[in-house]
């Protein structure tokens, strides 16, 4: 028998904005510019998903964009082909894959959450991963609606977290990156 999840702490449910630290110290608001990749497989809980995510990025002063997919699988795929534009800072994958009869499910789920990781760490891409993966619509809508645990919203806000994260590591214009070159020839080197 499976237990319930443990429910997080009702404070733990209130949005956080993402800052960046000011020259005085003071916080402003992101300048960020996101891409929303929306997997429209599920129209009802894309459109909850969409909901939370865009409240969070116009609380965080974010702009953002957004496309629609067919399916999540489709999500890497998306997001690789819209970096190359270079006008974005971060992704926001939103979508919905609930558990049916076969392995596709599996297939679908581990796929697209891959892919999505090895973006971010190949090509240091920040995205939020918003892409449901349940065993009915009731724990999809439970987990998309604003109201209640607002997976859109946290997935934008981790992709605000991660451009924040970039943007603090970012070499400083006119410095080198990592440690300084030794004097000392390497052995065989002319």
């Amino acid at each position: 028998m499976r237990k319930a999840p443990i429910a997080a702490p009702k404070a733990a449910a209130t949005k956080s904005v993402v800052t960046t630290p000011t020259a005085k110290g003071a916080r402003a608001k992101s300048t960020a510019h996101l891409l929303l990749v929306e997997a429209r497989f599920y129209d009802d809980i894309g459109d909850l998903l969409a909901q939370g995510a865009i409240s969070a990025l116009e609380a965080a002063g974010a702009s953002y964009e957004r496309i629609s997919i067919p399916g999540a699988l489709e999500a890497p795929a998306a997001i690789r082909l819209a970096q190359a534009s270079g006008r974005f800072d971060g992704y926001v994958a939103l979508g919905c894959i609930i558990r049916g009869e076969t392995y596709h499910f599996e297939v679908v789920c581990n796929e697209s959450a891959r892919g999505l990781m090895m973006l971010g760490l190949a090509e240091g891409l920040a995205i939020g991963n918003g892409i449901l993966t349940v065993n009915t619509m009731e724990q999809a809508l439970d987990r998309a609606l604003p109201t209640s645990q607002d997976k859109g919203g946290g997935a934008a806000q981790a992709a605000l977290a991660l451009i924040d994260i970039r943007r603090n590591f970012a070499k400083p214009v006119g410095k080198e990156a990592g440690p300084k070159k030794s004097a000392v020839k390497k052995r065989g080197s002319k």
